[in-house]
């Protein structure tokens, strides 16, 4: 049978028995952002096969690298196969990537290592913060300046949230693009 096989029994809702085919592969790429990626299938008459992240997360993940092999159940669709569930996931041939690396490079301040270099510190109010980016500006009560903050500098303060007009204190140091807060407190 070119390598598939019938699925004897489709327990999901989705298509009848008939119409899931076994198909095993090899995952040419996966988008993390996108959730979806494609398997080369084994058997060329195929083609590829999409790869949703739904169908991962009963194997605990939302992504598969780059050479993962895998054994799915597909259904046909209007653009090709896509994978109904996984039955199991073989990463001993995958390129696995290198765990992102904690250093800063040389476009990132470490905000901690300029904290002896910052003053004391001064009223600031939230001007905005994007906790998804995880970053926002605060506006310094002197003269009116923006000051950058990262969300790291707000949680060592021991602040969660912050709000737009919520008054603050930092320290601030002359960073390479502006102000930088090195330091926030919420004792006002």
């Amino acid at each position: 049978m070119r390598g598939e096989t019938r699925a004897a029994e489709d327990d999901s809702g989705a298509g009848g028995a008939s119409d899931a085919v076994r198909v095993a592969g090899v995952i040419k790429w996966f988008d993390v952002t996108r959730g979806f990626g494609f398997a080369v299938a084994d058997d060329p008459e195929i083609g590829d096969v999409l790869i949703h992240f739904s169908v991962l997360q009963p194997h605990g993940r939302r992504s598969l690298p780059e050479g993962a092999r895998v054994d799915t159940l597909a259904v046909q669709r209007g653009r090709g196969f896509q994978a109904r569930d996984v039955l199991s996931i073989d990463l001993s041939e995958a390129v696995m990537e290198p765990p992102p690396s904690r250093r800063f490079d040389s476009d990132r301040v470490d905000p901690i290592a300029l904290v002896d270099e910052a003053g004391p510190f001064e009223p600031v109010a939230v001007k905005w913060f994007n906790r998804l980016k995880g970053y926002g500006f605060l506006v310094r009560g002197s003269d009116g300046a923006d000051v950058f903050v990262h969300m790291e500098t707000l949680r060592r303060g021991g602040i969660q949230s912050v709000e737009p007009d919520q008054p603050l204190r930092a320290r601030v140091v002359a960073g390479r693009k502006g102000p930088l807060a090195v330091a926030v407190d919420d004792r006002t």
